[in-house]
């Protein structure tokens, strides 16, 4: 008789087990959604229309589909179909509870990681994975953070390369099921003038020269000069096959970025911090891509010049200055897309990933076209990070991420009632629903009862 190893039936045991969630998860089934009013976000409106989906992928889509035999059918008579949502930068599989560092690997040490790449940290189980999920969510762009300054401060004080952006499916039980794409764009974080900082030692906030911020500013923007200008004679060298250069990988990994194969996200805010921006991605031959982008109404005209996409993050906030109109938030969407820039939405976290729709749809209050919202959620996002091939929309070939609603996705009293994530549907279940129905049926506190 032969003996096998214990080691050899332990992994070929891993591999049966496994084997079946993972071809599922690929392949998908075969599934027809029907008799619902299908916004196909590339113009058509498709009335008691029909989406036929296959191996994960949509087939047919049109008001007169014939359904092949097996093919499990969801009704979905006076429903809407939509394209799945997407976060076009977020913290989604990076962050669980903010003030529990173990939970947190959204940063690391050091200024310029360049090699780093958020895939490697992304972590499947995330509780706020379905709670986005449920919410009409389908995939998102997860970020690495610079870990200094907050997001609506700039790019984050003397800025940097937090690393490599990944653009996932929001299902999956490993981060390699979720990918869509392991290194989507390079986020570069803007260096700002700041004059004020917190000490420590007095617990309050101090003032500095702006002759020293400044200059401090322009070392971060020399640094980054000097990044760049090392990745290109990296490649060249590379290139040219010489034998005599060391292999650096942060070089090798920004290498692609300045050949033109990556674009770089940069993370900036005040007018002279994109400005900036814009004229150093310029200088260097870069595919650039603005995100937070507060004052990009005061750069427009250079956008537009440029072919510069935004991803613009929160609209329920407050003006970021004293002086600036009440509705300054809100009507930004509106004016970029006027101008023609193309715009995104992103929540730069987590937690509030699900929030998305909301903050679109105040946009909508003040300005910006309904349709031009929905596809700041669904086909811009996709032709920004060069997918459009596969996502963004519902047609013929693309990847069936899906959601079915009883409404318009953009109103906060819209049920999402199926989502469809790479051709399957998904479980909706999530920490925010479960709590809910715990508490919800809590039982009543008898009434004392009152002797007289």
């Amino acid at each position: 008789m032969r003996r096998v190893a214990r080691g050899s039936v332990t992994l070929v045991f891993f591999a049966l087990l496994f084997a079946p969630a993972q071809t599922a998860a690929q392949q998908g089934g075969e599934y027809a959604i029907i008799g619902a009013t299908i916004h196909t976000v590339t113009g058509d409106v498709i009335e008691q229309g029909t989406v036929l989906i296959r191996g994960g992928r949509i087939v047919e889509v049109g008001a007169d589909v014939s359904l092949p035999a097996g093919t499990e059918v969801i009704d979905a008579a006076g429903k809407h179909v939509y394209p799945g949502m997407v976060d076009a930068f977020s913290r989604l599989g990076l962050t669980e509870i903010g003030a529990v560092s173990a939970t947190n690997d959204q940063s690391e040490m050091g200024q310029f990681n360049p090699h780093l790449n958020a895939h490697t940290a992304i972590h499947p189980a995330s509780e706020h994975i379905p709670v986005a999920r449920a919410n009409g969510i389908t995939h998102t762009l997860t970020a690495p953070g610079s870990g200094g300054g907050g997001f609506f401060g700039g790019g984050g004080g003397s800025g940097g390369i937090p690393g490599q952006a990944t653009l996932l499916h929001l299902d999956g039980w490993t981060v390699e099921e979720m990918e869509i794409e392991k290194s989507a764009a390079m986020v570069l974080a803007w260096p700002t003038i700041q004059t004020r900082s917190f000490d420590f030692a007095t617990f309050s906030m101090k003032e500095s020269p702006y002759t020293e911020a400044k200059e401090k500013y322009d070392e971060a923007v020399a640094d980054l000069d000097e990044w760049v200008v090392a990745a290109k004679h990296y490649k060249q060298a590379i290139d040219a096959g010489s034998d005599r250069v060391e292999r650096d990988l942060q070089l090798e990994h920004l290498g692609r970025v300045v050949d033109g194969r990556l674009p770089v996200i940069v993370v900036a805010n005040d007018k002279r911090s994109i400005e900036g921006a814009l004229e150093f991605t310029e200088r260097h031959g870069l595919r650039m891509i603005l995100a937070g982008g507060r004052d990009a109404r005061d750069v427009k005209e250079a956008l537009v010049a440029r072919d510069i996409p935004v991803i613009l993050g929160a609209v329920q906030r407050l003006p970021s200055e004293r002086d600036d109109p009440y509705d300054e938030p809100n009507t930004l969407p509106g004016e970029l897309y006027a101008a023609g820039v193309k715009i995104a939405f992103a929540t730069f976290g987590s937690s509030n990933s699900r929030t998305l729709p909301y903050e679109v749809a105040n946009a909508v209050s003040f300005g910006l076209p309904e349709e031009a919202a929905l596809e700041a959620i669904t086909l811009n996002p996709a032709q920004i990070l060069g997918v459009a091939d596969r996502l963004g929309s519902i047609e013929p070939g693309k990847v069936a991420n899906l959601i079915v609603t009883d409404g318009d996705p953009l109103e906060i009293q819209t049920e999402i009632e199926h989502v469809f994530i790479k051709g399957v549907p998904v479980d909706l279940d999530n920490k925010h629903r479960r709590l809910w129905e715990k508490y919800r049926n809590r039982p009543e506190k008898e009434k004392p009862v009152i002797v007289s």
